[in-house]
């Protein structure tokens, strides 16, 4: 059989009209020779996601992003339409979020799903939408609190570095380097007594030897005088001590109460008296027994009976 060209034509134009509308969709994110679901969600900013941006499942891309347009002029909402390829159920409450992968990729969609409904999400449903802040908002939101406090730092150290340029004037600064070149002085100084201090102990270090081991063995002295009072049984004599002076104490008021014979002698006045009075008896007997001792001795040679003895009168002179 044979064919027109104008069937030739016919032909070759169709499927030049097919293969130009295939590539059109291609081209626009769309394969019309796969099997792809069309899901939608909405967005108040897509923060710069561009058509054809892949949508991934737990990390895998499964679809990408087909189409942005507005949905609401007043709002300003925006529809974004995707094409998803995948065996897994999307139920009708998962979420897709935006967020951005890394600092040198573009925003992209991941689908999360909810795997406690059931109910699987069909061609044309709109998906809950959710936003993940970027690495670069992140540090932003982190810096900006930092951003604030450094300026008030370089505020406050600049009113710092002002008020200290006001203190040290010209007079304060020359204080300063003399007090500065006196504290070296003082240093120099100080190592020099330092060095005095070290030769005087290189040179006395045989003496400091001989003391610290005259002090160790006091010490050790005083250690065995110490081990002695300890097994000389200080408590029981401490507690003998007591017990007499005890004994002491009662004696003591016995005497001040006239108990005993040093009592009543210490507390009787007529005692005490008596004993005076024979004192004086006592002293002039022995006087009288002195000037007068025929009154009391008589001698006899031959015999002969001694004369008594007559008392002398004084007579005393007027």
């Amino acid at each position: 059989m044979k064919v027109s060209r104008e069937v030739k034509t016919a032909v070759l134009v169709i499927g030049s009209i097919l293969l130009f509308i295939w590539g059109y969709y291609f081209l626009r994110g769309r394969d019309l020779f796969n099997s792809y679901k069309t899901y939608y969600v909405i967005y108040q900013d897509v923060e710069g996601l561009s058509p054809s941006a892949p949508v991934t499942l737990n990390g895998l891309v499964v679809g990408k992003v087909t189409g942005i347009k507005f949905k609401d002029y007043e709002t300003g909402e925006l529809e974004i339409e995707m094409q998803v390829k995948t065996d897994f159920p999307i139920s009708k409450t998962s979420h897709a979020t935006l967020y951005e992968p890394g600092l040198l990729g573009g925003k992209q969609i991941a689908i999360i799903p909810n795997t406690k409904d059931h109910t699987e999400a069909v061609d044309g449903d709109y998906l809950i939408s959710g936003l993940k802040p970027g690495m670069l908002s992140v540090v932003g939101e982190k810096l900006s609190p930092l951003q604030t406090k450094v300026e008030a730092t370089v505020v406050t150290a600049d009113s710092l570095l002002h008020s200290l340029h006001n203190v040290f004037d010209v007079k304060t600064q020359e204080n300063l380097r003399i007090a500065i070149a006196e504290m070296s002085h003082t240093m120099e100084q100080f190592d020099k007594t330092a060095q005095s201090l070290n030769g005087v102990v290189s040179g006395n270090k045989a003496n400091i030897d001989a003391s610290m081991q005259n002090l160790s063995r006091t010490t050790g002295n005083l250690a065995k005088i110490s081990d002695s009072l300890e097994q000389a049984n200080i408590g029981q004599m401490v507690k003998n001590l007591e017990k007499t002076l005890g004994k002491v104490d009662a004696l003591m008021n016995d005497v001040q109460q006239g108990k005993g014979t040093l009592g009543k002698l210490m507390t009787d006045e007529a005692m005490y008296k008596n004993l005076t009075d024979a004192s004086n008896e006592l002293k002039e007997l022995l006087a009288d027994f002195k000037n007068n001792p025929k009154r009391y001795v008589h001698f006899s040679v031959f015999g002969r009976k001694s004369t008594p003895y007559t008392e002398e009168v004084k007579i005393e002179k007027k």
